[in-house]
């Protein structure tokens, strides 16, 4: 994931994660990519009425700024 000059990431979009801090519609969460060789944290929110669980796997949806994803189950 290369940063944008504006600072955003960029590639997030389509890579698939692990709920590290449970998320439900419209309350934050944690999902960790692995990126750069590494596992990264990023704040996550999703759109789904069914709540993600920790160590539920998901796939990034969009990008909402540098550390912000939207995520859905998969």
């Amino acid at each position: 994931m290369d940063l944008g000059s504006d600072g955003v990431a960029d590639g997030a979009v389509g890579r698939m994660g692990r709920v590290s801090v449970p998320i439900s519609q419209g309350v934050p969460g944690e999902v960790i990519i692995q990126i750069r060789g590494g596992s990264e944290a990023f704040t996550a929110y999703t759109e789904s009425e069914e709540p993600l669980a920790v160590n539920s796997r998901v796939v990034v949806v969009e990008q909402l700024s540098s550390r912000t994803l939207l995520v859905t189950g998969c």
